[in-house]
């Protein structure tokens, strides 16, 4: 089978759509630039489709490179027949690949292999042959040298059949089989850490047991985290009579002695090479579509985070809160740049409400503050209380904003970079500001994973993880555009094209020469050649740009068509900026070309009534019920404000204004069969909860969201 077939039997596409977007992806396309600009070529794939023709292209790259190394081995091994050639080239999947090396596998001395040294080969063969009826005597020839006895002859004849039982596909894919549709994972605690304080968590798993075909994802992951930590056992079982009377069946076709020896080498091969390797292949299986469907999860999440409403270039005053500490406060322009910082203490021990408040409200005065972000950390509660005290002279609005990973980015290279005569406190509380500014450009310089989006994030595998994490920071990144004039270096890192060498370049150019006033001006950046500009151009905004196009979306590439579009008008491009009317004038199928088709018109046009429109949501103020302090202030029945903070497939975390977020279990969000939490509720979402229990010794919430 070809790339293009096993691309297409994976994902359903049409062939010709996959040819091009192959052919674009081995140009060095990116994902974002194919879905953006070549719809015509891609027959208007998404991102998401095109991603899953980059995924299934690496699965089949790895495969024939696997393929490629054991017909190498094999060959040097001098074991490769044309059949089995045959055999390895057509393998459509890595387990069929190794379960056909598996024979010619040199691995570590095995009881086999002793076995054969010992000359004892011949002596299986016959024992399989099933024909001899006094084996004993047969046995007696080979006791020699280091076979001390009949028995030891026996015995490594079995070890040899054992082997050969191992080695055979009918029965590994037969086990496989029932593992596949029977498998139950069991769990026992371990007795001594049965009363560890940090096992506690995992009880529920201290005598446990369900099929592993049906198992969710988030189980499978405590168990195995639990297991990894030494507080439980797994155990992986199917019905051994049942999986050796299957085996039995396909290789033992008399009853005398020889029969018998077979039976107790099936027996032996079973226990300790067939099962053991296949049961654990069956959980690392599972393991694997967990990782995927958490992976997932985390995916939804950070995508939802990071599209997170901005409230855009306004001046913010920034609090991180504290008790003990203080809070630190500081104020930002419209731009996000640090224009002042102090320490003020409200709360207890030295309690200056008064002193604090009237700090803000000069603060606020001085900077000419629009909004006020908090951090939902220690105290934040008591600060927002504080701060709505505060009677300003002009109208501004108070937002809480997550915490998550804040501490990360304070003490990282690039917060250094950026603030290195200021302490990780300050760091901090400027990005709690720009997170409420601009949520994404602030979190691209966070490791995602430190964001806290998800399940057992640390558990998966983490490639996997960092790659598809990766994917959606840059889908984001580029599907919102980028300010090229106010960028950090992370965040033009992500842009299509660009990376990390090249955004240094474009920070540092930046720097010597000032702000960008064209496209134009792009490719002066040293290193950034033709293919990088194609790729990223367009991703790149340049606000007050003397060509209005380039704080578009529009790619330079189709400068020439609007430029046209505008002459056959008789007006000039910028009458077309925001002109509805003027654009429905356009008679689209005039410019369509080879080169470029409706879609990309189409696209082109949309783009010209709002150029550079931000695809977010502006944020909105939020207020918690006042009333509710701690978790020893609710009651079951109480109707609570509250935000998401976290999905996952077994439900949603709403915070509702307390440190102990509530869980919607999947079973409470809806009268209805739940599929998929996301259809229910994203990430940040404002939402209306009902409290249906809690347990305050245990500090858990379960609430059902309220229609």
């Amino acid at each position: 089978m070809q790339l293009i077939q096993f691309i297409a039997s994976q994902t359903q596409l049409p062939e010709p759509s996959i040819i091009n977007t192959v052919e674009l992806l081995n140009s060095d396309c990116t994902i974002p630039f194919i879905s953006r600009y070549r719809k015509e070529r891609t027959g208007n794939l998404d991102e998401v489709q095109i991603g899953d023709i980059v995924k299934y292209k690496e699965q089949f790259e790895a495969l024939e490179r696997r393929k490629t190394t054991i017909l190498k081995a094999l060959e040097e091994q001098d074991v490769l027949t044309p059949e089995l050639k045959q055999k390895i080239e057509s393998a459509q999947d890595i387990t069929t690949l190794e379960d056909l090396y598996l024979p010619y596998k040199k691995g570590r001395k095995t009881k086999a292999e002793t076995a054969r040294k010992n000359g004892l080969e011949p002596l299986a063969k016959i024992i399989m042959s099933q024909n001899a009826n006094d084996v004993e005597s047969i046995a007696f020839k080979y006791v020699k040298g280091e076979v001390n006895s009949v028995e030891d002859a026996l015995e490594g004849a079995r070890h040899i059949i054992s082997e050969w039982v191992n080695e055979r596909t009918d029965v590994r894919n037969n086990i496989r089989r029932q593992l596949e549709r029977f498998a139950m994972i069991s769990t026992k605690v371990v007795k001594t850490k049965s009363d560890d304080e940090n096992a506690q968590k995992f009880r529920d798993y201290f005598d446990w047991s369900e099929s592993l075909s049906r198992i969710p994802s988030h189980r499978l992951l405590a168990i195995l985290r639990a297991e990894k930590e030494g507080f439980i056992k797994v155990k992986i079982e199917i019905d051994d009579e049942k999986a050796l009377s299957n085996i039995e069946g396909k290789m033992i076709r008399s009853r005398n002695a020889c029969s018998e020896q077979i039976q107790i080498a099936i027996q032996d091969a079973y226990k300790r090479l067939v099962f053991p390797a296949l049961s654990n292949e069956a959980l690392q299986n599972a393991k694997e579509k967990a990782d995927e469907s958490a992976i997932t999860v985390f995916a939804k999440n950070l995508k939802q985070l990071l599209l997170g409403s901005p409230i855009g270039e306004k001046r913010v005053l920034a609090i991180d809160p504290g008790f003990r500490t203080g809070c630190k406060v500081v104020c930002l322009d419209a731009q996000g740049q640090l224009k002042y910082n102090e320490t003020i203490y409200p709360h207890p021990p030295k309690s200056d409400a008064i002193g604090a408040m009237k700090k803000i409200s000069s603060l606020a005065d001085a900077y000419k503050i629009e909004a006020i972000a908090i951090g939902n950390g220690t105290a934040s509660r008591e600060t927002e209380a504080l701060i709505r005290k505060v009677h300003f002279k002009n109208d501004v609005q108070v937002f809480v904003v997550s915490e998550a990973g804040a501490s990360i980015y304070s003490a990282s290279k690039i917060a250094r970079e950026e603030f290195p005569n200021y302490d990780v406190t300050v760091r901090g509380s400027v990005s709690i500001g720009r997170r409420l500014q601009d949520p994404l450009a602030e979190l691209v310089k966070i490791d995602a994973k430190s964001i806290g989006v998800g399940q057992y994030q640390h558990d998966v595998d983490q490639t996997k993880l960092q790659k598809s994490l990766d994917m959606v920071v840059e889908n984001c990144v580029n599907a919102v555009g980028v300010n090229i004039n106010t960028a950090s270096k992370p965040l033009l890192s992500y842009v299509s094209g660009i990376g990390p060498k090249l955004a240094e370049n474009i920070f540092e150019y930046r720097n010597e020469y000032g702000a960008f006033t064209s496209r134009k001006d792009i490719k002066k950046v040293p290193r950034l050649g033709d293919k990088a500009f194609e790729q990223g151009a367009a991703f790149l905004r340049i606000k007050e740009a003397k060509n209005p196009l380039d704080n578009s979306a529009v790619h330079p590439e189709s400068y020439g068509i609007v430029e046209k579009m505008a002459k056959d008008l008789g007006k000039s491009v910028q009458d077309l900026i925001g002109n509805k009317e003027l654009l429905k004038m356009i008679p689209l199928k005039n410019y369509v070309s080879d080169a470029v088709g409706l879609l990309t018109l189409e696209d082109i046009i949309k783009e010209l009534e709002k150029p550079g429109l931000d695809i977010r949501e502006q944020a909105k103020v939020f207020t918690f019920n006042q009333n509710i302090k701690t978790i020893n202030d609710l009651r079951e029945g109480q109707l609570l404000p509250g935000i998401v903070n976290n999905i996952t497939n077994f439900g949603c975390f709403v915070d509702i204004g307390i440190k102990e977020s509530g869980l919607i279990h999947v079973s409470n969000l809806s009268d209805s069969f739940v599929k998929d939490v996301n259809e229910h509720v994203s990430l940040h979402q404002q939402i209306i909860v009902k409290v249906l229990e809690v347990d305050i010794p245990r500090k858990r919430i379960q609430l059902k969201l309220h229609r």
